[in-house]
């Protein structure tokens, strides 16, 4: 087999092991011939060259497949949520993540008639763009990363009538949202119906989203290390530091304040490839959140703050992240943090490679379809590229298919 993206060795992952992955993460779906289509699309995606147009994929995998494929993909009715649970459940097993990363998406399209896609504001790009925006939910640890959920943000305008939802096959019960709530949904589902192990969430908020943010995990007890803005309004409460007069600080004044407590942190930067040295502090804080319906401001449960900094030329923290994990110390917070490097490397050099940009339809199930099994083959591409196991993945069992 030749490899269709860089860095894709199959020689450390066996055609058997291949289809058994295969065949674990797509028992769900219900006809055989549904699920040879699945695998030919996984093969389609990780030997066609170039752009995953469904020409080059049909004629990676299998020639006369084509338009086959294209209705699998495009109209076909099998569920992609029971896949993405049982690769996840694969994935919680053989990469022993430490972290749930939410990394947002956003591709740039030239027309309009492509889910999803609309003149909108894109947070990463700090503009305006034409493009289509999602949200994807990453297992990562510091040797590989794996996207195992994905939502994609509807603006309202696609929703605004029976007859564009038809053209679209979107269902009835979904609304529009932005990246950031897509993103708290698939974390929300995870949790309460993946039967994963729990797991730090790393996401990036903005102050204007962090209400929204805490209101939807702190009732749940989800652990979060969610980066912030410098900004932020916080008040120390610390017992290592003066009560202050009770007013708001914001992050970045309180961080360089307490800069002779900040250690040396050795992390790994797994988007250069290697090791270096952070200073790195952790504070107790109080954060003023709005109350729902109430105009004043209500107190939250002291969370942790964490400043970093990470930029040899500026002697000022760089970094700042909040978490409401108790028992870990500041250094293992900023390591689990800095795994969003992870998932940026491997975004670029496997997931963009196996075509998560590339889908052009207008079927709301198309593009569910498409990132799934883009999922599938990033997966297949990332236990590829690690040491072999010296244990087998298990036999294909239904009885790990989850809940929907």
């Amino acid at each position: 087999m030749d490899a269709g993206i860089e860095g894709f060795d199959p020689q450390y992952l066996s055609q058997d092991q291949m289809d058994r992955l295969c065949g674990q993460v797509l028992a769900s779906v219900p006809r055989s011939d549904q699920r040879r289509w699945g695998e030919l699309y996984i093969r389609g995606l990780l030997l066609a060259k170039g752009r995953k147009t469904m020409k080059g994929i049909a004629e990676a995998a299998d020639a006369t497949a084509m338009q086959s494929l294209q209705q699998f993909i495009t109209t076909s009715p099998w569920e992609w949520k029971p896949v993405r649970q049982s690769l996840a459940r694969v994935l919680d097993r053989e990469l022993q993540p430490l972290a749930w990363i939410v990394e947002p998406l956003a591709v740039p399209k030239a027309g309009k008639h492509s889910v999803g896609v609309e003149r909108q504001f894109v947070a990463d790009l700090g503009k305006v763009a034409n493009c289509q925006q999602s949200a994807g939910v990453w297992l990562a640890s510091e040797d590989a990363s794996c996207p195992v959920d994905w939502q994609l943000a509807l603006p309202a305008t696609w929703l605004a009538g029976a007859e564009q939802r038809r053209r679209a096959a979107i269902p009835d019960h979904v609304r529009s949202q932005t990246p950031l709530q897509c993103a708290i949904d698939s974390v929300v589902s995870m949790t309460e119906g993946w039967r994963l192990t729990p797991r730090p969430v790393v996401m990036a908020v903005a102050e204007s989203d962090l209400d929204e943010v805490l209101r939807a995990f702190t009732p749940r007890r989800i652990p979060f290390v969610l980066r912030v803005d410098g900004s932020l309004p916080v008040a120390p409460a610390d017992p290592r530091l003066p009560a202050g007069d009770g007013r708001w600080l914001p992050a970045n004044q309180l961080v360089d304040g307490v800069k002779e407590l900040a250690g040396a942190v050795e992390w790994r930067d797994t988007r250069h490839a290697r090791r270096r040295v952070a200073r790195v502090v952790g504070v107790r804080v109080g954060l003023p959140v709005s109350a729902e319906r109430v105009g004043r401001p209500v107190a939250m449960p002291p969370l942790f703050l964490v400043g970093a900094w990470t930029d040899s030329t500026n002697p000022r923290p760089a970094e700042f992240w909040l978490s409401n994990i108790g028992h870990l110390s500041s250094s293992a917070l900023f390591r689990i943090a800095k795994l969003s490097r992870r998932v940026s490397r491997d975004l670029q050099d496997v997931c963009d490679g196996v075509g998560i940009r590339d889908f052009a339809g207008r079927s709301f199930r198309g593009w569910h379809h498409h990132a799934t099994l883009v999922s599938i083959a990033h997966a297949i591409a990332v236990l590829a590229r690690l040491p072999r196991r010296a244990r087998p993945l298990p036999p294909q069992r239904r009885a790990l298919i989850g809940s929907r």
